[in-house]
């Protein structure tokens, strides 16, 4: 049986955040420093970390933190940065973004923070030392009682900020400093880098587990080549930011949303290896149900399971066969027609 319309409406609207707003102050520290330190004028509660793609590792932190924010009475604050990072530190080991930074911010406001602090990430801050970086900038801005992190985390130049030293920092301060054990699902502990190891191996369905929603990214509909509408499936050509995180190449079963309506949809991802010529985009999407004009508009592409590998065919006929039974499938576990999601 196809997903009932409110069930696939709810699987996009989780999956893209549509309607989350960021947390109700959002900021980043320069805009922190021109507005006059500190920004909330009372003492805080404090997570800090990258938390890329907002996994159920670090919801789980995040809601310790909320917890104990809570119980002291306390303003509830994320601080995270932009790039993340290991984009900076360690670019060859660094995966591609689960999330993009506004995405990011729009996702730990589920959380219920109060506000989130965005930090640029750059050399300079890189090179600071932990005690500097509370110092000059953590005390001064949230004045934190309790500071929230993972047990792997750690912070200032070479690593030195490690969950212990932290701590000392923290008793020569005057703040608490909590270490979380990282969430372990299978015997595996969850972390951005595993799943994107997953999304890389195209185990879609798994990785959304372990994020509680469906991996998507954003991109801009291009002309293509014309192929799906030789084949009779209106198809939509998509281009996303490269520092973006795709799945592995193949054709997946998802959705593809554009302001308040979603369709079903099989995507492929890569370049269709059937056809010679320049690759002209990363995704390729056979929309169900779809009429109308969708060139130039931002959309968000939902992947929901995984179909089949890419492969060479032998002719458009058999081609046109598979597509045909790729589209079958969404049809039946998906559904055929648009549905509205919040904008």
């Amino acid at each position: 049986m196809p997903m009932e319309a409110p069930d696939a409406a709810r699987l996009v609207s989780e999956s893209v955040l549509a309607g989350v707003d960021l947390p109700p102050v959002s900021f980043s520290l320069r805009e922190a420093l021109l507005r006059g330190i500190p920004v909330l004028g009372t003492p805080s509660v404090v997570a800090i970390g990258a938390f890329d793609g907002v996994h159920m590792g670090h919801r789980e932190l995040l809601r310790s933190a909320r917890a104990d924010a809570e119980e002291r009475g306390c303003p509830f604050v994320v601080v995270t940065f932009d790039p993340d990072p290991a984009r900076v530190l360690a670019p060859e080991r660094h995966g591609e973004e689960l999330l993009c930074h506004e995405d990011r911010l729009r996702a730990l406001s589920t959380i219920g923070a109060l506000a989130s602090c965005s930090l640029a990430f750059d050399a300079a801050m890189a090179s600071m030392r932990a005690s500097d970086f509370i110092d000059d900038i953590l005390i001064p801005l949230l004045a934190p009682v309790s500071v929230h992190v993972g047990s792997d985390f750690c912070l200032g130049a070479g690593g030195e900020g490690t969950v212990s030293a932290l701590a000392a920092i923290g008793r020569a301060r005057g703040f608490d400093v909590t270490g979380h054990d990282l969430v372990v699902d299978g015997g595996v502990p969850v972390t951005a880098t595993r799943i994107r190891g997953l999304l890389g191996e195209g185990r879609v369905a798994e990785a959304a587990r372990l994020m509680g929603r469906h991996h998507f990214v954003r991109g801009q509909v291009l002309h293509g080549r014309g192929e799906g509408h030789t084949f009779g499936f209106p198809t939509a050509n998509v281009t996303s930011d490269l520092e973006a995180c795709l799945p592995a190449d193949g054709v997946y079963a998802g959705f593809v949303r554009s302001g308040s309506e979603a369709w079903p949809a099989a995507i492929n991802v890569g370049a269709p290896p059937s056809f010679s010529g320049p690759r002209t985009s990363f995704l390729e999407a056979n929309l169900l149900g779809f009429e109308g004009n969708l060139y130039g508009a931002e959309v968000e592409v939902v992947f929901a399971d995984w179909l089949r590998a890419s492969r060479r065919f032998t002719s458009l006929s058999e081609l046109a066969h598979v597509v045909r039974g790729n589209i079958d499938w969404v049809h039946d576990n998906l559904g055929g027609s648009v549905v509205g999601v919040r904008a």
